[in-house]
């Protein structure tokens, strides 16, 4: 099967691609991480405006009830300029858990940020400190809930927390949003990898080692396309993943955890591939290569780790 995206889709990403560029997503990251939110929140005001925060909410809702795919488009994009906040969580699966519920015209708007746990696969919400909303779903029921305690994460524009619930319940399609969210964050996975190896190829093209840019020696030059080649090999998976989820086939368990495991491996191999393009240099809070580096190690374990994908893939054949 041959995925190719519309031209419609293509000019979603550009446009994408254009707000953030002049954003200073780096310079929001690292606000974000110091606790000053103000101008990650003019990103999500920019992604308000296009649309992206409207994706999965139903029309209904003033929403777009956009297909997968299009989920897919944007959260790659957003993976790709490491947008910080909680964007799986309020983009893909907030809507799917409040399908029916009000709300949704806000998070459709961008006026509402939520955050969501779904435990034991969740155990904890993503910026609740940030979010207007947090979600915490057990047992087939999803209700608000209020941030409890908080723990640190690996990257630390994303703080983790504890919720408890705060209000009443009501039914909602738990395994669904799961899907979702798994799926947006191999998106952003295939994002942050596809970043970290175009900055890798531009840094090659420049540095120079024993009189010769190091992007013309073969090592680096093959290290560089194993990661090119991981990437496109997990991109077709993502589709394929999206198509299954809109048509709710049998198999799209199997189909969306595939692609998060290959996601995850992509990205990795991206982050380690950079790491040793750039030397030590690229591991420095300064350089924004460590934004991606810490990005990718806590998305990974995110929405099931690759280990429990490769179960579920397993379990499916």
């Amino acid at each position: 099967m041959r995925f190719v995206l519309d031209e419609q889709q293509h000019d979603f990403a550009a446009s994408i691609d254009a707000a953030l560029t002049a954003a200073d997503v780096p310079g929001a990251v690292r606000s974000w991480a110091r606790g000053d939110t103000t101008p990650g929140r003019k990103v999500w005001a920019r992604l308000a405006e296009l649309g992206v925060t409207a994706l999965v909410v139903s029309e209904e809702f003033d929403g777009l009830g956009a297909h997968p795919v299009d989920l897919v488009v944007a959260c790659e994009r957003l993976g790709r300029w490491c947008v910080p906040g909680p964007v799986t969580e309020s983009i893909a699966v907030a809507p799917v858990l409040l399908a029916g519920d009000e709300r949704c015209a806000a998070l459709a708007a961008g006026e509402l940020i939520a955050t969501v746990a779904l435990p034991p696969a969740v155990p904890r919400a993503v910026d609740a400190d940030f979010a207007g909303l947090s979600l915490l779903a057990v047992d087939g029921e999803v209700g608000d809930a209020i941030a409890v305690e908080r723990h640190s994460s690996v990257d630390p524009s994303r703080r983790l927390f504890d919720l408890s619930r705060s209000g009443q319940t009501h039914p909602a399609d738990i395994a669904r949003a799961f899907e979702f969210g798994a799926l947006a964050t191999a998106a952003q996975l295939i994002g942050a990898g596809q970043a970290m190896l175009d900055m890798s190829v531009e840094y090659a093209k420049q540095r120079t080692q024993f009189g010769r840019t190091i992007g013309s020696y073969q090592a680096i030059k093959h290290k560089l396309a194993d990661v090119h080649i991981a990437l496109e090999l997990a991109r077709p998976l993502l589709y394929g993943a999206a198509l299954s989820l809109a048509e709710d086939a049998g198999d799209s368990v199997r189909d969306v955890s595939a692609a998060k495991a290959a996601a995850s491996d992509a990205a990795l191999l991206s982050a380690r591939a950079s790491l040793q393009t750039h030397g030590a240099i690229g591991y420095t809070a300064e350089h924004d290569l460590s934004q991606w580096l810490l990005r990718v190690q806590a998305l990974r374990p995110a929405w099931g780790d690759p280990a429990s994908h490769r179960r579920r893939v397993l379990e499916a054949l």
